[in-house]
């Protein structure tokens, strides 16, 4: 089984989370759940159902989305147990960067969707 996303796919969470996110948390269902708050702040900031007009959009929208989807699971994933050093990352600093990279980049997501005219841009109204 693997996490069930409308913006996003079990790899691209998988690929974001990196090979040292503690799997006891990291589970098809946390993904899930975590995938589906993502999800709704999108629609939120946007003021659009993207989730139920995902096939409306463009195929560079849904890659920011997806994106943002995929970082956000991750970094849930990340923060739900970063173990003790040694056990699952090397020290608390990478995961630590992790996390700050992954806030970075979902900023600079947000910046772009709160932006009336690029939601326009890309189809959305």
């Amino acid at each position: 089984m693997a996490a069930t996303s409308v913006l996003s796919t079990d790899a691209e969470m998988l690929a974001m989370a990196g090979e040292n996110v503690d799997a006891t948390g990291f589970t098809d269902a946390n993904k899930t759940a975590w995938g589906i708050q993502a999800e709704n702040f999108l629609c939120m900031i946007t003021n659009y159902d993207l989730t139920t007009n995902v096939a409306t959009l463009g195929a560079n929208f849904k890659q920011i989305l997806s994106e943002y989807v995929a970082r956000y699971v991750a970094m849930s994933g990340i923060m739900y147990n970063m173990g003790t050093v040694g056990a699952t990352f090397s020290s608390l600093i990478e995961p630590e960067d992790m996390v700050q990279l992954h806030i970075h980049r979902m900023q600079k997501i947000e910046d772009v969707l709160q932006n009336g005219e690029s939601l326009t841009n890309l189809g959305v109204s």
